[in-house]
């Protein structure tokens, strides 16, 4: 009897002082950008080195398996696009009409172990 009760307390105490996992959550600072990139399915443009207009219709196919399209920043900077809300949505659907295109966008930078990635406010051609 007085493990149980032990372990109720114990059970107790724990649920009474865990913090919900929303107020634990904070985004990562990020830097409010500008600049001209071209939409690349990050897939092939990593492994291949794959691009241009002759790759249009791939990245779209590819965009439609899931593979994520990105932003080749002028800089050489390559981003992925991620999304803030939760649970996370992707940035394809958005992107794919613009894929091999140059593109304006507009967003907020985040960099974290080495990765560059952007959350986009806006795309425009």
């Amino acid at each position: 009897m007085r493990k149980f009760v032990l372990g109720f307390v114990a059970l107790a105490f724990v649920a009474l002082s865990a913090v919900p996992a929303s107020a634990q959550m904070e985004m990562a600072e990020g830097e409010d950008v500008e600049f001209t990139a071209q939409v690349v399915d990050l897939s092939c443009k990593v492994v291949y080195d794959l691009g241009g207009d002759m790759h249009r219709e791939c990245s779209q196919m590819c965009a439609d398996m899931g593979v994520p399209l990105g932003f080749l920043a002028e800089d050489g900077t390559l981003y992925l696009p991620v999304s803030q809300a939760m649970p996370g949505s992707g940035e394809n659907e958005r992107l794919k009409p613009h894929a091999e295109h140059k593109v304006t966008v507009k967003g907020k930078a985040i960099e974290r172990g080495g990765m560059h990635t952007i959350i986009i406010e806006s795309v425009e051609m």
